[in-house]
């Protein structure tokens, strides 16, 4: 028997870009996969669902590339090193934790309070409860980790981490969308302690997910230097400028 199994190959309208068809075939895994297994799927861009991995496989585009930043290498430009600046003055306040991937109801409503107030929420979205959080990002095929991210004891963010032996991937961030938070930048210095965690547990790649050159909400991740794009099945190096 497979250790994998098609749950889902059909066509879809895009999520990132406009007019196109998306292919996103979906294979649940039927037992845990190993450190080094990890590896190998993040290396072909595969991204994580619950206990399901899938990657891209559309019919009339190649726009989406997979980008991982090359830890030991990077270097924060001058508008991350300045996030990390105002972090950083808030002193002992700040505390990150490294855990297990749990759900409990002051994660469940930071998740629904991003959602909705960055407008992320679609109109014929269903209101994601425990179960449904668990399912998508506790429950994992992979060594999954969470980072939380707390101000003066307060929950402010979230970040689901999948781990393989000489790399991660982030699979999901989400954060306190007070202006108060949001002015810190929590989704850039999330990226940057995520390529710290890398760096001192001795991972070599920190992969971001899919890049696409004309859709915002994924163009972002090229903003980390030096990084690799996978192209045509080779992992192409991108310097700064």
């Amino acid at each position: 028997m497979s250790n994998e199994q098609l749950v889902y190959d059909g066509l879809q309208a895009c999520p990132y870009r406009e007019g196109q068809v998306a292919r996103m075939p979906l294979f649940r895994q039927r037992r845990q996969l190993s450190l080094e297994q990890a590896d190998v799927r993040f290396a072909n861009a595969e991204r994580r669902v619950g206990t399901s991995l899938y990657r891209t496989a559309c019919p009339t585009c190649s726009a989406c590339k997979g980008l991982r930043v090359l830890v030991d290498e990077f270097q924060p430009s001058r508008s991350q090193r300045r996030v990390l600046k105002r972090w950083r003055a808030l002193g002992d306040s700040v505390k990150i934790e490294v855990a297990r991937p749990t759900i409990d109801d002051e994660k469940l409503d930071l998740f629904h309070r991003h959602k909705r107030e960055r407008g992320l929420a679609e109109a014929d979205d269903e209101i994601m409860d425990a179960a449904g959080y668990t399912g998508w990002l506790v429950r994992s095929c992979l060594p999954t980790v969470e980072m939380r991210y707390r101000i003066d004891d307060r929950l402010v963010a979230v970040g689901i981490l999948d781990l393989g032996a000489t790399a991660s991937s982030s699979v999901y961030f989400y954060f306190d969308p007070d202006p108060e938070v949001s002015r810190l930048s929590p989704g850039v210095f999330s990226v940057m302690q995520e390529i710290t965690f890398c760096r001192r547990t001795g991972r070599a790649h920190h992969y971001l997910g899919l890049w696409v050159r004309d859709c915002p909400s994924l163009s972002y991740k090229a903003d980390y230097h030096p990084h690799e794009r996978l192209e045509d099945g080779d992992w192409r190096r991108y310097e700064k400028g």
